[in-house]
């Protein structure tokens, strides 16, 4: 009795077999070596040679869009912003050859590091004694060279065919959730210290369709968002065009 249950409980020589084979076929339709550096990884996923299914590939664009969240955040973290359960970046991971998450993470926190000012400008400078104010550094810098590259894709026309409805509009409804509502919280204060009518909608008891719904053409509508668009700020720009705002 207790052998056969022991039998049950542990998995058998032939399923470990079975599980690493298709492992290896799953690396080996790939084309491709374990990537080793943020670089290498990228050039896999550009490569066009990749075929994830469904969750995957929100994984994956994810991480191409959002490398920085991945090195600061826990698994925890990353799968709430990237939509997903934790699970599914473990499986992600694993695909390209990493044992679990955090070794595959390694990637993206050696590509911040290398971002960092410390690293690019003073390479002779002693190591910050104190981890967690080297941590700190680290954001800072990666905020800063973040920053540094809005101008690089920046597209002027559009930015002001933006400044002219707002500036036009009766009212602006300035919308943002989750990540984006401190940003758009900000927006709408300043907006109203310059003398600039605005409604914050805040989505309190849920009634952010009906804090839209009163919106009409002459208003205007500033929506901050992130990539993956899980939130309910599509919903919402998508009633506010309905009503025509701008």
């Amino acid at each position: 009795m207790s052998g056969r249950g022991k039998a049950a409980d542990e998995p058998s020589s032939h399923s470990l077999e079975t599980a690493a084979r298709k492992r290896s076929r799953s690396l080996a339709a790939l084309g491709y070596t374990k990537p080793q550096t943020y670089e290498e990884l990228r050039a896999v996923l550009s490569s066009g040679t990749v075929h994830f299914p469904k969750r995957l590939r929100q994984v994956a664009i994810f991480l191409w869009q959002h490398p920085s969240e991945v090195a600061l955040g826990t698994i925890a973290q990353v799968a709430e912003q990237a939509g997903v359960q934790p699970s599914t970046l473990v499986r992600f991971a694993q695909i390209f050859g990493y044992s679990g998450f955090s070794d595959f993470q390694l990637l993206f926190k050696d590509r911040m590091k290398g971002s960092w000012p410390d690293a690019q400008g003073s390479p002779d400078r002693a190591e910050e004694p104190n981890a967690d104010l080297h941590f700190l550094n680290g954001m800072v810098g990666a905020c800063q060279a973040s920053l540094g590259r809005i101008g690089n894709n920046f597209d002027i026309a559009a930015f002001e065919t933006m400044v002219d409805h707002l500036a036009a509009a009766d009212l602006i409804y300035v919308i943002g959730s989750k990540r984006a509502f401190p940003v758009t919280t900000y927006l709408s204060l300043t907006l109203s210290q310059q003398g600039v009518r605005n409604v914050l909608v805040d989505n309190v008891g849920s009634t952010a369709l009906d804090q839209v719904g009163c919106i009409t053409p002459r208003d205007a509508v500033l929506a901050v968002s992130f990539s993956p668009y899980n939130s309910i700020t599509p919903d919402l720009v998508a009633v506010a065009h309905e009503r025509k705002a701008r």
